[in-house]
């Protein structure tokens, strides 16, 4: 996977989804990974093609963002997008703050 992020940059986002958002993370997988038995979700690379997670504790897997993307802000609005897909396609409820 390529990226248009510096290393500064991907650390940084993936310590915010790591430190705040593992539970979305877990959603994104269990709804667009095709991993409903996963337990855990840790943010491990962005790319400009997809978010990469550590399932519980070993298997990679990339959710693609559907688009590329070249900025920084086109993250969070990518990942809101993943999310409440996920929860539709779970049936649950997105929080608001999405």
């Amino acid at each position: 996977m390529t990226t248009p992020f510096t290393p500064d940059v991907v650390e940084a986002i993936k310590r915010h989804m790591n430190d705040d958002h593992t539970d979305d993370a877990l959603i994104i997988v269990r709804g667009l990974g095709g991993r409903p038995e996963a337990t855990e979700a840790v943010t491990s690379d962005v790319t400009a093609q997809a978010i990469e997670f550590t399932i519980d504790g070993g298997e990679k897997l990339d959710v693609p963002w559907g688009e590329t993307l070249t900025e920084r802000p086109q993250v969070r609005k990518a990942v809101v997008m993943l999310y409440r897909e996920s929860c539709e396609k779970l049936g649950i409820p997105w929080r608001a703050e999405h």
